[in-house]
């Protein structure tokens, strides 16, 4: 069985008010990876302007302003250039966004037996919890 150093890798796009998360957002961050759910590989923090311009900041520039200067990143450069630009259009203009490069930990050993047995993942998606949960509560109200 190959054993894979990474496994799946998901980028999240964490939007905010302001240009820094709040206290919340960044305890959300810390929970996931605290407990070994996901391994953060990358974290950037994208503001987009009023008239659209991107401003980056690398987390190893704007951890202790975040509280996140503890957070050690695994692998960084994952998100290209373009991912980011893409991504970034996504923001609302004057609002800002986390993007977190993280590695789906749980799915690392699934891959790596899955590959073993000459299987392979042909798609994979994700419905957001907000969908999940309305979609359920409508069934339910049937």
């Amino acid at each position: 069985m190959p054993e894979f150093t990474y496994g799946p890798v998901e980028l999240l796009l964490v939007g905010f008010e302001g240009e820094r998360p709040g206290p919340e957002v960044v305890d959300a961050f810390r929970d996931v990876v605290d407990a070994g759910t996901v391994r953060l590989l990358d974290l950037l923090f994208v503001t987009r302007s009023v008239d659209g311009d991107v401003t980056l900041l690398e987390l190893e520039d704007a951890g202790d302003a975040v509280g996140l200067d503890d957070f050690a990143l695994e692998a960084t450069g994952l998100a290209s250039a373009e991912d980011i630009e893409e991504l970034a259009q996504q923001i609302p203009p004057g609002s800002s966004a986390a993007l977190l490069v993280v590695e789906l930990t749980w799915a690392k050993n699934l891959a790596s037996k899955l590959a073993g047995g000459g299987g392979v993942v042909i798609s994979s998606e994700r419905i957001p919890a907000p969908v999940v949960n309305e979609v359920l509560a409508a069934i339910a109200a049937e």
